[in-house]
This record gives C-alpha cells, structure tokens and sequence, in this order.
C-alpha cells in the first residue's frame, strides 16, 4: 500500500483548489539586522502560520492555493492582499470586514519579528488584538458552495488560528467538519504558542480546545513541546535542548495519540536543536501506519537567517509529497529540505523553488549552481 492509498484525496479535476487554508495573515514588519527596540525602518512582509503553507504550495511548488481568511477593508487589508497575489494565493475566499476608521472593533494584525544572531535568540512581538479573523463566524463562510460545488482536495490549519479567540475555535470546528463532509484531506499543524493562549485559559484551554479539533485532522504536524503542551501527549527520555529525540520514544508517544485519535492517518514532527539563535540541527520525524517510523536526514550545524516560518516550510514540502503521491520517507525528506531551505532567507514565506528543494531533499550539496 503506498501512501496515497492512505490518503485519497478528491480528484484534481473535480475541485477549484488543491489546497486552502485557514488562519490570519498578518502584516510582518522586519527591522532586518537591527532590533525591533532600535529600527527606523522596516521591511514589510506578510505571514502567518497556516497561510505560509498554502503560500509554499502555490509558490514553491505549483499548486492551485486559497485562503479563507478576513481583513479590516483598509489600505493595510488591501497591502495584505496584494502580497497574497504575489505569492500566487487566491484572495476571492477573503472574508472583508467594514473598517470603523480607528480600529475600535475590527482591525488587520502586525507582527514585528527580529532575527536572533548567535547568542540572542529570535523575537515576534504582535499586535492583533480584535483582529477581523478573529471575529470571523461559520455565517461569514458559504462551506458548502467551497467544498461541495468548487472543491477543495487539502485543507490546513492550526492551533495560532484556533487560539486567536473563543469564536476562532468556534469556526475552526465548523470549517474541519464541512471539509470532511465533502472528502477533504485535513492537515493542523498543533503550533503551540504560550503568549496566545495565556489570557484566555492556558495549556489547559490549548489543550481543551486542540483535543476537540484533533478528532477531525487526517495529518497531525508539530514539534515534540507541541504534543505535549497540546495534546497532553508526554515524550519521554528528551533532554530540554532536544538534543536528542529517542526513536522508542516518540513510538511510544504516537501509540498514545493514535490511540486517543485513530483518526490520525500521518503523523509528523520537525526536530531541532539549537546551539545558537544561527546555528541550528535540523532533521524531522513521520509516521503512518503502514510505513512506521521514519526520519529524514539529519542536517548538522545548519546556518539560520531567519527560523521564522520554517515549520510552515516543513510543513508544505511534506504535504506536497503526500498530495503527489510520495512513500512517507520522500515525504519527510521533501519537507525537511523545504524547512532548512526557507530559513536561509528573510520573511514568514519561502523564497525557494521545487527544483532547489527536490535537489536538497536528494543529497545535494550548497555548491555553487551556474
């Protein structure tokens, strides 16, 4: 059985989108070498966790890409959706939101992030507070004519989406049961991030709120803290630096996840450990229950520009391999090139292409190409 076996998707020539995903798109704005507290100017982005993905999969990879998504109907809205245009995403699914003038009830997100070097570690600073996507409801949403009349083969999102406010859980729920109604692929990437959920209930709430979303997912993506903080799926015998993931732990992990969630069809988990904010290991992780435990090549000291977003990258390559019809082991090596890739240039978004990503994942060296 190979792993499109285990993952049928609906016929490409029956659906509008390969893939479109769920999340906020914020307005990125990037001091470049120095720090946010220091700048006078910055360079503008846009970005977003589950958006990167569906970006990576138009951009770098070819595929038909939308997002549902909302904006404040203002100037900055209007800049975001510019930048999806350039990414190749499409922004029909935009869910425009009336702007007050001041931002009093509704508004578009920024998020100011830092590169770290060597010693200082990377750092994002948002300002989202009443953003349009979080006010956005089922109702601001017409499901059945997306997923049944146009069609969509993939959907992604996460839980920076689901922690954005008690509705963008609410919706979460409503847009994963109308994609399975009408036999899409589900992706979420867990991406758990502390400073989103801690005034509104905590890990506890993360977990509350992720474990009810998980019994919809088909591909669960995260990191080894994001299981756990999460889910509440404890990994065993991994120091604080991972260093070192055990494989007998991890397999003991996804037998407790797939046990709670028989659901999960693929697993999937970055590995990092970081010796400096720029020099970093890099390697991943996936399962499915036919092929078992794999693991993609494990890259020593590789060379960070920019971390920002390359779990999205991962993320991306590893859905296109199984959306082409891959083995898991190409898959998680397509993912694990696409991530170290994406982190060797500024921005969310990846600035690579799929032949630089198929040359990687298949033992190719950084000499150079002319």
């Amino acid at each position: 059985m190979t792993d499109t076996d285990l993952l049928p998707l609906r016929p490409a020539d029956e659906c509008r989108y390969d893939v479109v995903s769920l999340g906020e798109i914020m307005l990125r704005l990037d001091p470049g070498d120095l720090r946010i507290r220091t700048a006078r100017t910055f360079d503008a982005w846009e970005g977003g966790g589950e958006y990167n993905v569906a970006r990576g999969l138009s951009r770098v990879f070819g595929l038909r890409a939308g997002a549902l998504t909302a904006f404040a109907d203002n100037e900055v809205g209007r800049l975001l959706e510019g930048f999806m245009l350039a990414g190749g995403v499409d922004t029909s699914l935009i869910h425009w939101a009336d702007f007050d003038g001041v931002g009093r009830t509704v508004r578009n997100g920024l998020n100011f992030t830092e590169r770290g070097y060597g010693v200082r570690g990377s750092k994002g600073v948002s300002d989202r507070g009443n953003t349009a996507i979080s006010q956005l409801t089922p109702d601001d949403l017409d499901l059945d004519r997306l997923f049944g009349d146009l069609g969509v083969r993939w959907l992604h999102t996460g839980g920076i989406f689901a922690a954005l406010s008690e509705q963008s859980a609410e919706t979460a729920q409503a847009v994963l049961t109308a994609a399975h109604e009408h036999g899409t692929m589900v992706s979420y990437d867990l991406n758990y991030r502390p400073s989103l959920w801690k005034a509104i209930g905590g890990q506890e709430r993360a977990r509350e709120v992720n474990r009810s979303l998980a019994g919809l997912v088909d591909v669960m993506i995260g990191n080894e803290e994001d299981f756990t903080a999460a889910l509440g799926f404890e990994i065993e015998g991994v120091d604080e630096n991972l260093t070192e993931l055990p494989v007998a732990a991890f397999n003991a992990m996804i037998e407790r996840a797939v046990e709670a969630f028989p659901n999960f069809r693929v697993i999937a988990t970055t590995l990092r450990a970081v010796h400096s904010a720029s020099d970093n290991d890099w390697s991943a992780i996936a399962w499915s229950k036919e092929s078992g435990l794999v693991q993609a090549a494990d890259r020593k000291n590789v060379e960070i520009y920019d971390r920002v977003g390359g779990g999205d990258s991962f993320a991306s390559g590893l859905i296109y391999g199984l959306m082409t019809g891959q083995d898991l082991q190409t898959c998680v090596e397509y993912g694990a090139a696409h991530g170290a890739l994406a982190m060797t240039t500024p921005g969310d978004t990846s600035m690579v292409d799929a032949s630089d990503v198929l040359k990687l994942a298949g033992g190719g060296s950084a000499r150079v190409d002319r």
